[in-house]
Parts: C-alpha cells; sequence; structure tokens
C-alpha cells in the first residue's frame, strides 16, 4: 500500500508534470485568438468545477463558502482581484505559447518564486535573509542580463511571474479551498467572458464543428485547468513545503525543454547565461528555505 508522503508526492509531481506539458495543449488550438481561449478557459472551467461540486455532494459547504465570501466586502474584494490576476496569467501564458514564446514563460515560472518574496517582503513585511538577498540579487543579474542583450525586457516572463506571484498572495490573504476557490474565481469572471464568446461567435454557431478536434479541446480547457489543480491541492497538503518548493521546478523544466527541442526556439548564449544565474538564485533560496524548514521541524519536535 502507498503511503500517504509518497502519494502525496504522485499528486503533486503530477500537478506540475501536466502544467509543464500544458504549451502542447495550447499550441493545438492555436489557431484561436488568446483572448477567445481565455475566455473559453474560464467558463468551461466553472462548468466543470460546479459539475464537480454537485456530483461530489458539496454543494451546501460550497453555497455556505460563497455566501461568507458575498457578505465580507475584504474577502469580496480580494477573491475578485484574485480573479483578475489568474485570467492576466492564463492569457499571457496562451499568447506567448502560440506565439513561439514557450522559453520565456518557462524563464517566467523560474522567476516566481522569487517574485513571491518580494511581494512578501512589500505586502506582508515579511525580512529577508541574506542568502535571500543573494538568490533576489542572482536572478535580477539574469533578467538584467538578458535586458541590456537583447535590446528589450523580458516582459512575457515578468508579467507571468508578477501575475502568478500576485495571484499566490492573494490566496494567502483570502485562504480557500481550491476546489471552491477555483468555482468561485471563475464564476465571478464567467459573465464577462460569456459575452465575450457569445459577441465573437455572433451569427456563427450554426457553423462550428462540434465534433472537430479543435472544438472537443476548445471544450476541455476547463478540464486541463481543474485537473492539475486539485492535483496538486490533494498532493500539497500530505507533503512538507521543502518538497513542494522543489518539484514546482518540473514545469518550468519541462517548458523549457518543449520549447527549444519540439518548437525549436532559440536558446542562445545570451539565454544560457541568464538563466544560469536565475538557477543559482533559485539553487541559494531552495537550499536557505529547505534549512529552515528542518530546523522548525526540529524545534517542533
Amino acid at each position: 500500500m502507498i503511503s500517504d508522503q509518497k502519494l502525496g508526492i504522485i499528486y503533486t509531481a503530477g500537478a506540475y508534470i501536466l502544467w509543464g506539458f500544458l504549451p502542447i495543449y495550447w499550441k493545438l488550438i492555436q489557431q484561436i485568438p488568446a483572448f477567445e481561449i481565455l475566455a473559453h478557459r474560464i467558463v468551461w472551467s466553472f462548468v466543470f468545477m460546479a459539475f464537480l461540486v454537485i456530483v461530489i455532494n458539496k454543494r451546501k459547504p460550497f453555497m455556505k463558502e460563497l455566501r461568507a465570501i458575498v457578505n465580507n466586502k475584504l474577502r469580496l474584494i480580494g477573491i475578485t482581484l484574485a480573479s483578475i490576476t489568474i485570467s492576466i496569467n492564463w492569457v499571457t501564458y496562451i499568447w506567448a505559447v502560440n506565439t513561439d514564446h514557450v522559453v520565456e514563460a518557462s524563464l517566467g515560472y523560474y522567476i516566481n518564486p522569487l517574485v513571491s518574496i518580494l511581494l512578501g517582503m512589500i505586502v506582508l513585511k515579511e525580512t529577508f535573509s541574506r542568502a535571500q538577498w543573494l538568490a533576489f540579487f542572482l536572478a535580477g543579474c539574469g533578467v538584467l542580463f538578458m535586458t541590456i542583450n537583447f535590446g528589450s525586457v523580458p516582459w512575457i516572463a515578468l508579467l507571468l511571474a508578477f501575475s502568478f506571484g500576485s495571484y499566490g498572495l492573494l490566496k494567502k490573504l483570502v485562504p480557500l479551498n481550491a476546489m471552491y476557490g477555483l468555482t468561485i474565481e471563475t464564476l465571478i469572471v464567467s459573465p464577462v467572458a460569456l459575452i465575450y464568446l457569445l459577441n465573437q461567435q455572433s451569427g456563427h454557431w450554426m457553423q462550428v464543428d462540434w465534433l472537430s478536434l479543435t472544438t472537443v479541446l476548445v471544450f476541455g480547457a476547463g478540464i486541463v485547468t481543474a485537473i492539475p489543480l486539485l492535483l496538486f491541492s490533494a498532493g500539497a497538503k500530505r507533503i512538507p513545503l521543502s518538497m513542494v518548493g522543489f518539484l514546482q521546478y518540473f514545469a518550468p523544466t519541462i517548458m523549457l525543454i518543449i520549447g527549444v527541442f519540439l518548437y525549436n526556439e532559440p536558446f542562445t548564449h545570451i539565454h544560457a547565461i541568464s538563466f544560469t544565474l536565475i538557477w543559482a538564485g533559485l539553487a541559494v533560496y531552495t537550499v536557505t528555505r529547505v534549512k529552515r524548514l528542518r530546523k522548525y521541524e526540529a524545534k517542533a519536535s
């Protein structure tokens, strides 16, 4: 029988591996504009999550949580901002993949943990250790080196990192069960997405080939959004935070490999130097984090 911790590793690794392979999914429907894919992703994610809530008989606790959020202005503002930031992250990621910027998208998710540290310091007034300052400095050097040599700021990577980092911060400020959280977040932005889709598809519904691969993949966007998140939710609570921190690098590593070897995106010596500086920063950050958690666990025992 598989132990609870091994199951946690399998679930969490599975989530990050699926996120890593997601560029292939979006490439299959790259003929559709990014904002239209985003709208479909939002609407069908809500439909799938609402269906799941009903099927597993969680309707009453979900409605209780929803009413509690609606009656609390600060929580409602927080979850609305989370809906907006994750939508920005999703559309940026889809656009990046479908315009041959998978390598830069992977860079964004490598930078993300360090952005989270920065936001924690600014918003939550968390203090930096010397090692964390060094990690942030190395990552900053990597981004600056790429900016100087390419003559432009890697805005896709930075927008992905800051939007997902902001989303994580908002989720920390407004803690919610993963299933309820995704359902409520997509519920909030679904009306806008649905209006957009109805406007885009006005007069074209009769021409849609409902059995085509593209149509099936578009409708399946909700499922591919929800499944990794649910796996992550089930896995992360079973394993130490340090293990989650290690496994999170699966996704951008897979993205990088896909971008370079499957889609033949350029990976020059400039990329190599920039990524190496960022990886060095992440190594410092990860080692420091593991040591801190071990000290905390030793004190707790």
